[in-house]
């Protein structure tokens, strides 16, 4: 028993999942943060919003880019372990900034050099799962990390730090633990899982070649519509708490850690379920699901069916590692893996990071708050539909181009 609990495998995993929850916690930090820099830099709604859809933007670019170049140089411990130091440095750097600019120039930075730490996570994880198990690796990676340590733990952490010591400390302290883990992960990290064991004549994929995978093409559509979804739901839900249903400040909290509770689940469990029956299945039926999340919020305010019905709804981020990690994870090449999982979830953080909840915004300034939420549920009916047409990589099948 201890052997199979200690592996380097299991081991992989734990560690990659701390260092993608590090990663999160920095990304969201600002989020949480928010209040104290608007009182003290004079923020506005646009400029946050800017500081927001900028890292989104940055993180997207270099996901995919700065991914590439690893993969073609087979250079990914260096890229993964230099990218690590560098957003440690970005967040360190925030506690620096006394105007707008220079806080929008740091977080442009800590986004690019996010960008290519989860799709580099998840070809090292792809390539060192056992059989049977990498629908389980990838979502204990993404839902351990993101979820435990960015949405559950940093909320009430930061917050505290940022009331005790002031929010240019608290960037301060949230940048020291990942200059620790990426000293960590270069002397543990294997050379047979950061190096690729391709032939001279094995060249990395083209951008042409990865978009004729039919199930990459349609996972971009997919991860565009799951993070839509996401974005457009989270970042107007207490707003419309507070101003629709008139909850308190602690009544949103308690809401909002439920759903991280649920995104934890889903998050192990159906990925896990997809293991055993198949990839697909799962997708279509809690994106379907998922339309009912944003409609639970809108449809049975101040019933007590709400928020049972939002956090069973929620399990369509469940479905998220299943279609950003292990298909493309299933299909592409090894040597390409992390360039395909840079695409999908590059593709994403511009539409659904970016581009969606601006739009919404703008939208909701005009016809209601309302609105986010009806291109929530549009997002994820989109979704489901668009998953009849994925074609099923847990079970072998010769033909995954056309």
């Amino acid at each position: 028993m201890k052997n199979k609990l200690f592996t380097y495998e299991n081991k992989l995993l734990v560690l990659m999942s701390i260092t993608f929850g590090l990663v999160f916690v920095d990304r969201m930090a600002l989020t949480y943060l928010s209040p104290f820099l608007i009182k003290d830099l004079g923020l506005n709604n646009a400029q946050l919003g800017m500081l927001v859809s900028g890292l989104s933007l940055t993180w997207a670019i270099s996901g995919y880019l700065s991914t590439s170049w690893a993969e073609k140089h087979n250079k990914k411990k260096v890229v993964f372990v230099g990218a690590v130091i560098l957003f440690s440095l970005s967040s360190i750097s925030s506690a620096l900034a006394t105007t707008f600019t220079v806080l929008l120039v740091t977080r442009l930075l800590m986004g690019l050099s996010e960008g290519p730490t989860l799709p580099l996570i998840q070809s090292f994880i792809a390539k060192e799962s056992s059989k049977n198990r990498l629908g389980f690796n990838m979502g204990f990676l993404q839902s351990f990390g993101s979820t435990l340590f960015g949405f559950m733990i940093a909320p009430v952490v930061l917050v505290l730090l940022a009331e005790k010591f002031g929010w240019r400390s608290t960037f301060l302290i949230a940048g020291i633990p990942g200059l620790i883990i990426a000293f960590v992960n270069w002397k543990f990290l294997r050379k047979n899982t950061v190096e690729n064991e391709q032939k001279s004549e094995d060249k990395s994929l083209s951008f042409k070649e990865l978009w004729g995978y039919k199930n990459i093409r349609v996972g971009v559509l997919i991860s565009c519509c799951m993070m839509t979804w996401l974005n457009c739901s989270i970042a107007f839900l207490p707003k419309f708490f507070t101003e629709i249903q008139h909850l308190t400040e602690g009544q949103i909290g308690a809401i909002m850690g439920l759903m991280g509770l649920s995104s934890l689940i889903s998050g192990i469990v159906v990925p896990t379920l997809s293991d055993k029956y198949g990839r697909k299945p799962f997708v279509m039926m809690f994106a379907f699901i998922g339309v009912f999340y944003p409609m639970a919020i809108l449809f049975m305010q101040n019933s007590g069916l709400q928020i049972p019905s939002m956090f069973i709804a929620y399990f369509f981020f469940g479905t998220f590692p299943i279609v950003l990690s292990a298909i493309p994870s299933e299909i592409i090449p090894m040597h390409s893996t992390g360039k395909a999982i840079g695409m999908l979830g590059g593709a994403g953080e511009i539409v659904g990071g970016m581009i969606a909840p601006l739009v919404a915004g703008i939208l909701a300034d005009k016809y209601g708050i309302s609105i986010p939420f009806y291109i929530a549920g549009f997002a994820a009916l989109v979704a489901g539909i668009a998953s009849f047409m994925l074609i099923e990589t847990k079970v072998k099948i010769n033909t995954i181009t056309n």
